[in-house]
């Protein structure tokens, strides 16, 4: 026997069945405009008892919506950076589903704001996510300046623009201050691009733990902008002459790079260097020896970005936001 098919209802059909207007019904489904509660629970005692889903596209176009949300990645990330985008990207494509939003991941090249003015030209979204903070950066001066609704995930230092962060100069600080507790006085530093903010607010909470124990910064041990084998295999040479006991590295990619490069001089973790980054991964997590690191949640990073943005785009997202918290791990890299 075979089986009836499943009709597929319109607001057309429910006006129809219930003998009511379509105005109605679509003011029963949006919660919006006045309605009596009665008409509105018997819509939606309709709606339910016939799995009615709104159709988005036809719901955008009344509410002059795309219901797509941008998600601007930079270009020039590399291969290692991968794990912290794919967790944040989890995270906000999961808030924005839960809304019947679609992302658009649109790559950016530097300074260049030309995608991100054919998003606007085009309307092909209703808000955008930059997902890295660039200090004076033009992208942000744009999208300050046009129409779009965005969140930047990164710290800025413009009061007017929406933003989410981890607690990058805070977690930085604890960690230095456990290494310098654990008795080093010759802690060492490989920062990364200066261009972007969460470098400095890494390097803050570098100096902040070692003014709050009173213990003076050598700025010989401080290398910059150490975004390549080479210069970080340069830094670890000058630093094991200069008598460092320990390195803290600002993220994960240069702490690889610079375990490589210890393992390339002979130079042993943790016996002769101590090794710590402000950026945990799973690459640190299974070194050989394990890297003491700081462990944040990527994941509720996105999703914070996606619920704050909704919520400027008028939605009412009913996601718990919880404070974004990190973990120092202690491993045996400083042991």
């Amino acid at each position: 026997m075979e089986t009836e098919e499943k009709k597929i209802y319109t607001i057309d059909d429910i006006a129809r069945e219930l003998g009511v207007s379509k105005t109605t019904v679509s003011r029963a489904i949006s919660g919006k405009g006045r309605i009596g509660q009665a008409t509105r629970d018997r819509v939606l005692a309709f709606i339910k008892e016939h799995d009615y889903r709104p159709n988005v596209v036809a719901r955008g176009l009344a509410q002059r919506k795309t219901y797509n949300i941008a998600l601007l990645m930079p270009k020039d990330y590399v291969a290692t950076d991968f794990l912290f985008f794919k967790d944040c990207m989890n995270g906000i494509c999961e808030v924005a589903s839960a809304h019947d939003y679609d992302i658009i991941i649109s790559m950016v090249d530097g300074e260049d704001v030309s995608q991100i003015e054919r998003l606007e030209a085009n309307r092909k979204v209703d808000g955008i996510i930059v997902s890295r903070a660039v200090v004076s950066s033009k992208i942000q001066k744009y999208l300050k300046n046009c129409r779009e609704p965005f969140v930047l995930i990164g710290p800025t230092s413009d009061p007017e623009i929406p933003f989410v962060d981890n607690k990058n100069q805070e977690a930085g600080k604890e960690l230095t201050s456990i290494l310098l507790m654990k008795g080093m006085r010759h802690l060492a530093l490989l920062g990364g691009n200066e261009s972007y903010n969460v470098t400095g607010s890494r390097y803050q909470g570098f100096l902040d733990a070692h003014q709050e124990l009173g213990i003076p910064v050598d700025k010989n041990l401080i290398f910059m902008n150490a975004d390549n084998q080479l210069v970080i295999s340069d830094a670890v040479s000058k630093l094991y002459e200069a008598g460092a006991d320990g390195i803290v590295c600002m993220d994960d990619v240069i702490c690889s790079m610079c375990m490589s490069s210890l393992r390339e001089k002979k130079i042993q973790v943790p016996m002769q260097m101590k090794v710590a980054s402000m950026y945990d991964s799973k690459n640190l997590e299974y070194h050989n020896p394990p890297v003491t690191s700081i462990k944040f949640d990527t994941t509720g990073l996105g999703q914070m970005a996606c619920i704050k943005l909704l919520e400027i785009l008028g939605e009412n997202p009913q996601e718990e936001i919880k404070p974004l918290n990190y973990q120092v791990i202690l491993r045996e890299s400083t042991q």
